[in-house]
């Protein structure tokens, strides 16, 4: 070899005998139209090591980081996103809705009695009789009303023998029938309390309907679950969240017990999504309101619990009802029950006292609002802690839970304060055409359902279903939230709806934003979590109707195999 050449082939060899080798991809998926909901927009493959995203791009580059031990994913056409994250919902509720009467079809009152009278059949003497899921706005046959709901005289004939608790679709009311009232020891005299309804017939007997806080009067009395129960419930649970592409749930309020079987879940490997939750705020009592709640201060000392399996930061308060129930807080009074504003569940002194305590201690308050008039008191709550603790309001990523109608004057607020509008849009498909009954034309119009105008505005909005109040599957809501489709099937307010582009990050970056996770998941991008969702069609190009026949085919956790579907 040339003498002069010699130095510089020793000094390349050595350069090259420096380069560190390329690591080994566990997965590498590729041959299908993927969503990456970042700036790169779509790519060709994307290879996974050790549970998070070695690398996206074009298939020929990333073949680099093949190996012996390297498996693949050949989509063979189909669509691959992010994870889907479920924004609001009740992972334990899914579970035992399935242990209870699913009244979530019942088109009329006479399908709820059919339904019962199924249940007495199997059902020892004595027992409770549970169901969920009925909504009177939505039957069609005739019924005796008071009050805008049906009465218990019918439900009372078929069940001599057998305490009954229905409870409404919204969550926020039930239906009891005599033998219920009675070990309740309901009577006219009975008080509701202020935040809550006991229906009466004129002559002031109880009609079996109680709404928000006296609804306790008679779930009280229901004996509680086991552990052995929660955790059969927490499994169907997880099972229907794989079935359904979902790779992240964020619960909407859990207790000690709750949180004790997620552990034991987590403990026995068998959970394989990922949950981040809201602590349960549970002085509901109206004697009780000012005292401290023991379960959320205990929280308060030791701050926030932060996983890549199970989060803990957040809190769950009400601050009104449902706009079924008639128990959403309002402005102007209920066009369908004149002088009727709904009602406050919680003072909002409370709401200011946990908002401040969140800020100190690390945690996101995370409040109910469906009224406008609870919405703006909500903001104002927030508002007052924020400007108390000016140091902690740049990034407390707070949020109002449903946001469903909002004042004109108060929309601007969610950007202004940073605070996160947290929607349910497959609710405007199931609500829409009985909720113009309650407020109108002219409200809804201006600020029920508002998603478009709360997006324009700069305000973070995310996206779920509130299962088990509707069923969980993303599909349905992702469709309402692009279309402004009711079940009926006629677009309304559809200056409203969201592009495709908007829905999906509602589903997936913004949503990881609503719990402080957009750097670990939400996107596909390298070194975040490989949690991807396979779907049959590709929803961001196929007609609107086909996002309805759309399928998922795979759900994928942590770059494993969590679901597949089987034909």
């Amino acid at each position: 070899m040339n003498k002069l050449l010699f130095p510089l082939f020793l000094a390349l060899l050595l350069i090259y005998s420096c380069q560190p080798s390329l690591p080994t991809a566990d997965l590498l998926i590729f041959n299908g139209e993927i969503y990456t909901v970042d700036s790169l927009g779509k790519v060709e493959a994307v290879a996974v090591k050790d549970g998070k995203i070695l690398a996206t791009g074009r298939l020929k580059e990333l073949e680099q980081y093949k190996g012996e031990k390297t498996e693949e994913i050949d989509l063979q056409g189909k669509t691959m996103i992010p994870g889907f994250i479920e924004s609001h919902a009740h992972l334990l509720g899914l579970g035992k809705q399935a242990r209870q009467l699913d009244l979530m079809k019942c088109q009329s009152y006479e399908a709820l009695l059919e339904k019962v009278a199924e249940a007495v059949k199997t059902t020892p003497k004595g027992e409770w009789i549970l169901g969920r899921g009925w909504h009177q706005s939505k039957w069609t046959d005739s019924f005796e009303v008071v009050t805008g709901y049906q009465t218990h005289k019918r439900l009372s004939e078929l069940t001599p023998d057998h305490p009954v608790m229905l409870i409404h679709a919204s969550g926020h009311a039930l239906f009891a029938n005599e033998v219920a009232m009675r070990m309740a020891q309901i009577s006219p005299e009975t008080p509701a309390g202020e935040d809550g309804e006991i229906i009466h017939y004129n002559d002031k007997r109880p009609t079996g309907i109680f709404t928000e806080n006296a609804m306790e009067l008679i779930r009280n009395l229901v004996p509680e679950d086991s552990q052995e129960s929660l955790y059969k419930d927490l499994q169907a649970g997880i099972e229907q969240c794989l079935r359904y592409g979902i790779t992240s749930f964020q619960d909407a309020g859990s207790d000690a017990k709750a949180i004790a079987v997620y552990r034991m879940a987590i403990e026995k490997k068998e959970f394989p999504i990922r949950l981040w939750t809201m602590l349960s705020y549970s002085n509901y009592d109206t004697e009780k309101l000012e005292e401290e709640d023991p379960f959320l201060e205990e929280w308060f000392k030791k701050g926030p619990e932060i996983g890549d399996q199970l989060t803990i930061r957040a809190v769950k308060l009400y601050a009104d009802g449902a706009l079924g129930s008639r128990g959403a807080w309002l402005i102007d009074s209920y066009l369908d029950r004149p002088e009727h504003y709904g009602n406050p569940t919680l003072p909002i002194k409370v709401i200011e006292k946990i908002a401040e305590k969140g800020l100190r201690s690390g945690f996101q308050v995370c409040t109910h609002a469906i009224g406008d008039r609870a919405n703006r008191e909500v903001l104002n709550a927030y508002e007052k802690a924020l400007k108390a603790h000016p140091e902690k309001a740049s990034d407390h990523r707070f949020r109002i839970e449903h946001a469903q109608h909002v004042s004109e004057a108060d929309m601007p607020r969610f950007q202004e304060l940073g605070v996160i509008a947290s929607v349910q849009a497959i609710h405007f498909a199931s609500d829409r055409l009985w909720a113009i009954d309650r407020l109108g034309q002219m409200r809804i119009a201006m600020g029920a359902y508002q998603w478009k105008r709360l997006v324009a505005s700069g305000a973070k909005v995310i996206n779920g279903t509130d299962a088990p109040v509707e069923p969980l599957d993303p599909l349905p809501c992702f469709y309402t939230t692009v279309t402004r489709k009711t079940r009926s099937g006629e677009a309304l307010e559809v200056d409203q709806k969201l592009s495709r582009e908007e829905a999906l990050r509602t589903y997936t970056i913004d949503a990881a934003y609503g719990a402080f996770e957009e750097k670990v998941k939400g996107s596909i991008s390298p070194g975040k979590f490989a949690d991807f969702t396979v779907l049959s069609k590709d929803i961001m190009t196929i007609p609107e109707e086909e996002i309805l026949k759309t399928v998922v085919e795979m759900t994928i956790v942590g770059g494993k195999v969590a679901y597949i579907m089987h034909n």
